[in-house]
């Protein structure tokens, strides 16, 4: 069988990994989204690299636009196959989706506007709501654990990821000449810490692994390390400084994690509070479909909530929905939190909210996990003190704070915990994907002297025969 990446290689966005049979039948894993990097993402997510119409299966490892987005389009451009995923997964994309077609209808608006004035031809988005509502039915959903039949020659598995809810070990099993060939697919793997939901779970023997490397070169800060920066970060900017803190935190995921770590802090069960504020239509939306998959949940979140605590509720905390009432929160002139999409600061309502607090020595700006190195949060992280936000240029004069417990990416030592599970020995081909260069060569010489055998660094649009 054979092999070919056609987007996270050495870099984390746009997954796209197609296997194709020496039947033709041919598996698509993951049809991500390019994020970041403007024009140059615009110009990939326009053209695949192979056809939509020879597709026959899309199997879809969570959820998140760099993995799900672009499943509108390549229905749109003739794919008529089957999407497998979990229910959870599904729950996600039904929003997600539908949020990611509002956004480039609401950018491109903006943009043409511009282009009018330029004379210069209008453009379209991606897609729009009705090409969204056209993919659903091609969904079909598949529970943990239950290895499935999709084809006589195709089985499929999906384990428990813990990345985010409904996130999947993709395992396959394809039948080739009357052999068998094991492929597992990681997606992204979550942490094992006690976070909200369930730790990722040991996945079958593969011969041939594809795996994410996010973090391959770097390790996550301790739980209690990251719960006490957290705490100083609050204190000084909102109670020493009388600032708002600001944290670009992505919709599914990272926004529920830090509302929960804020609970358990208990930052507002003394007689000083502060007003923290969720501006995020989607994450509101995603937060209650968290809450109807209580079988994802972790053993101490579960117990959490037997205490009959909510761990996305308490005093003082705002979901904002409005936009009249998002805009408000600019105006005010107290201290609060505001947390609010996306993470990488490139779309969504943070860009308003960094426009308007930026340039405020008493404010502050969070970053809680990997930020892409071009995009907005990347740029604030690595300590750019000028910065443009909808074409207009900001001095950066809000102290800028960085704490990496907050992603939801396993870091190298949570990588090879999870590929432990696998026999060595068995393992034919290794392929690395979703990471940065440099993270992914230092991973693979960790794999390498851990005696793991080719292990290959994923090469855009090249073909790998396994």
């Amino acid at each position: 069988m054979k092999v070919q990446f056609f987007g996270a290689t050495e870099e984390v966005t746009g997954s796209k990994h197609l296997i194709t049979l020496k039947s033709n039948k041919q598996i698509l894993l993951d049809c991500g989204m390019f994020q970041g990097r403007g024009a140059e993402s615009a110009v990939k997510n326009r053209h695949f690299g192979f056809s939509p119409i020879g597709i026959d299966y899309l199997i879809l490892s969570h959820a998140h636009i760099d993995h799900s987005g672009l499943i509108p389009l390549i229905v749109k451009q003739g794919f008529e196959g089957k999407i497998y995923c979990t229910q959870a997964t599904l729950d996600l994309c039904r929003i997600m989706l539908a949020d990611s077609a509002h956004i480039q209808e609401s950018e491109i608006d903006y943009i043409n506007k511009k282009r009018a004035r330029q004379k210069k031809k209008a453009l379209k988005p991606l897609y729009n709501l009705e090409d969204v509502y056209d993919s659903w039915q091609y969904f079909r959903t598949i529970p943990y654990n239950e290895k499935t039949k999709i084809d006589k020659d195709i089985s499929l598995e999906f384990t428990d990821a813990g990345h985010i809810l409904g996130a999947a070990v993709v395992n396959l099993q394809l039948k080739e000449n009357n052999k068998k060939h094991r492929l597992a697919y990681t997606g992204d793997i979550g942490r094992y810490v006690n976070k909200i939901l369930r730790r990722p779970q040991p996945f079958p023997q593969a011969d041939t692994v594809i795996c994410e490397s996010t973090y391959g070169n770097r390790l996550h800060e301790s739980l209690e390390d990251a719960k006490n920066k957290l705490k100083e970060v609050v204190q000084q900017i909102c109670f020493e400084n009388k600032g708002k803190l600001i944290i670009p935190a992505f919709s599914i995921g990272k926004t529920q994690e830090l509302v929960y770590t804020l609970n358990k802090l208990g930052i507002n069960d003394g007689e000083t509070k502060i007003k923290v504020f969720v501006d995020s239509p989607l994450a509101i939306n995603a937060t209650d479909i968290m809450k109807s998959h209580y079988e994802c949940f972790g053993e101490s979140t579960k117990a959490f909530m037997k205490t009959g605590s909510d761990p996305f509720g308490f005093d003082q905390l705002y979901y904002v929905r409005d936009a009249e009432r998002s805009k408000a929160i600019n105006h005010l002139e107290e201290p609060c939190i505001i947390i609010s999409a996306s993470g990488m600061a490139d779309a969504g309502r943070i860009k308003h909210h960094l426009a308007n607090g930026i340039e405020d020595e008493r404010n502050g700006i969070l970053i809680i996990g990997y930020s892409e190195p071009s995009s907005l949060s990347g740029r604030l992280q690595r300590g750019d003190k000028n910065v443009s936000i909808y074409g207009v240029p900001y001095k950066v004069k809000a102290a800028v704070h960085s704490i990496d417990f907050f992603s939801a990416h396993a870091d190298y030592n949570e990588l090879l915990q999870l590929l432990s599970c696998q026999n060595k020995s068995l393992v034919k081909n290794l392929f690395l994907v979703h990471g940065n260069k440099t993270a992914m060569k230092e991973f693979k010489t960790t794999l390498e002297d851990k005696n793991y055998h080719e292990v290959i660094i994923a090469e855009k649009d090249k073909e790998y025969f396994v």
